[in-house]
């Protein structure tokens, strides 16, 4: 996929539009805030619709115990760091993600599953540190230091 700075699309903006129609998606690179990405309307419906099918069909197969088995035994290869996780923990990031994938096909809200992969990544890092999850999870004094607010 091209790159173009953002300074250049004013400039070259015939050249930028006929890079997509060629390629699809071009990445925009910006120094002042986050970067962009300019696809052709036709590339990003079929990107919303295999996304869609994808979550359709990992939300039917977590519809019964035969395909939950299913996607437990595809997690390793998927998510190679689910070995750092125990059983229980395994069955709750399924349930997680059956969750996380019924909101990006329902509600079109795909940062639920990315913040649940990413959550559960992180558990799996610290528990594959013995030293930091020592660390993580011994009792903490019983001071209280008061209301702990959301971030």
């Amino acid at each position: 996929m091209p790159t173009v700075p953002f300074s250049d699309l004013s400039k070259h903006s015939k050249r930028v539009a006929e890079t997509v129609e060629r390629v699809h998606r071009v990445h925009i690179k910006r120094r002042d805030g986050e970067d962009l990405f300019i696809s052709t309307a036709r590339h990003d419906r079929q990107r919303e619709e295999t996304t869609e099918v994808a979550a359709r069909m990992v939300a039917a197969l977590l519809a019964d115990d035969e395909g939950i088995r299913a996607v437990l035994h595809a997690l390793p290869v998927v998510f190679p760091w689910v070995r750092h996780l125990n059983d229980d923990e395994k069955q709750q990031f399924v349930r997680d993600l059956v969750d996380a994938t019924h909101d990006a096909i329902d509600l079109d809200v795909h940062a639920t599953l990315h913040r649940v992969v990413v959550e559960w990544r992180a558990t799996a890092r610290i528990l594959a540190d013995p030293a930091l999850t020592e660390q993580l999870t011994r009792a903490l004094p019983d001071e209280d230091h008061g209301e702990v607010f959301a971030p």
